[in-house]
């Protein structure tokens, strides 16, 4: 239990660290506060408008954030029969989640038909058969191929087919006895440029048009997540890019605008959780080195797998950051040379870090516990600890 735990600043201006007035448990740990996430679905939803939120459980499934969310009138995207089980024993109804994942297996597709769940995404025609095979008269939208220039974390190679296919593959569905009611596309997770959405949004439009030949008129466009949240560096506030996406839906759609919808994940999700870390060893590799390396008991194996390239760079604080700072390189804990977490991107941390003393690494709710292996070199997976109301 983590009762006498304390998050200072989590919601507030100054850097947010885990305390404890007793006992801490083990680290690494995470903290996640659920009211921050729901203050953070909140400003979403006033920003989108009357825009259905989908909110993308693989980010973080806690179950009390799954709760919370819930009661804020959240719907979710969920991506597995265990994703629709969870959101389903937390009290979603069926009409609130989405599934997804393009990539389905006919059990799972007839595990959540049989839940009661009725929308469901592809991007393929023979994952297009399936849904129609296991899941008869779902409704059914089409994922784009879109562009993850200027995402973080790109999402662009793996998921989509061209418009020209998902024209021919709405047709399909319908006369496979599906219910197509729209199209959807993401432009990569952690996207920094709100314009990036438009070309996509073009696409979709293009897609809406062309269906109507034949008799289909489609009623959701379906706008993904990629929304981002702070690392190391600001990024620009939300309403920028509800604003960016509106405007590119008049321009395109003119006044016959469909249903919006939107999958956030990553800004729901990472502002609200703190990891705790603790250093396990300062060293150099030589005596001329001026840049000392930092191990923590956390790497890329331990939930950090977004460090990868470097993509995304957490903001790391400690309780002598009023002390003189040098240039570091930080990794993981393993016997593994990729568990490296930065090494070309400047970190600078006390020069009088030692082992033993703590790390918090800020902004660690989303794709940090479900990314943490099962037990790597023997190391735990990553425990979370939840506070706010309800938690």
């Amino acid at each position: 239990m983590i009762n006498d735990t304390i998050v200072d600043g989590l919601t507030g201006t100054d850097p947010p660290r885990v305390t404890a007035e007793y006992e801490q448990p083990q680290t690494p740990f995470l903290t996640l506060d659920t009211e921050v996430a729901a203050n953070q679905f909140d400003r979403l939803a006033k920003a989108f408008g009357n825009t259905k939120i989908f909110y993308a459980v693989k980010a973080n499934p806690e179950p009390q954030i799954i709760r919370r969310l819930i009661a804020s009138g959240s719907s979710f995207d969920v991506a597995s029969p265990a994703e629709i089980d969870l959101c389903l024993s937390e009290g979603a109804t069926p009409g609130q989640l989405s599934y997804g994942n393009t990539i389905k297996k006919a059990r799972d597709i007839r595990h959540a038909h049989h839940r009661g769940v009725r929308l469901f995404v592809f991007d393929s025609d023979a994952e297009l058969h399936k849904i129609a095979e296991n899941a008869p008269g779902a409704e059914v939208f089409c994922r784009l191929l879109a562009s993850s220039a200027g995402a973080q974390w790109p999402l662009s190679r793996k998921f989509g087919c061209s418009p020209e296919m998902a024209t021919a593959l709405l047709v399909k569905a319908r006369d496979l006895g599906l219910k197509p009611i729209g199209v959807s596309f993401h432009v990569g997770s952690q996207q920094l440029d709100p314009s990036r959405w438009d070309p996509s949004i073009a696409d979709a439009a293009q897609v809406f048009q062309d269906v109507r030949a034949y008799g289909i008129r489609l009623e959701m466009l379906n706008c993904g997540g990629g929304f981002p949240a702070d690392y190391s560096e600001p990024v620009k506030p939300i309403e920028d890019y509800a604003d960016a996406i509106r405007q590119s839906v008049t321009i395109h759609f003119g006044e016959d605008v469909p249903e919006l919808a939107i999958e956030p994940g990553r800004y729901i999700a990472a502002e609200a959780g703190v990891l705790r870390a603790e250093v396990v060893l300062v060293s150099n590799k030589s005596y001329q080195d001026e840049v000392r390396w930092v191990y923590l008991d956390i790497g890329r194996f331990g939930g950090l797998a977004e460090t990868e390239g470097e993509a995304i760079r957490y903001r790391i604080v400690t309780a002598k950051d009023d002390q003189p700072t040098g240039p570091v390189r930080i990794a993981g804990p393993t016997c593994d040379s990729v568990d490296i977490l930065y090494q070309s991107t400047p970190y600078r941390l006390p020069l009088d870090l030692k082992p033993g003393d703590h790390v918090d690494i800020l902004a660690t709710g989303a794709y940090t516990t479900t990314y943490s292996s099962v037990g790597f070199n023997g190391f735990a997976p990553l425990a979370t600890f939840c506070i706010g109301e309800d938690a």
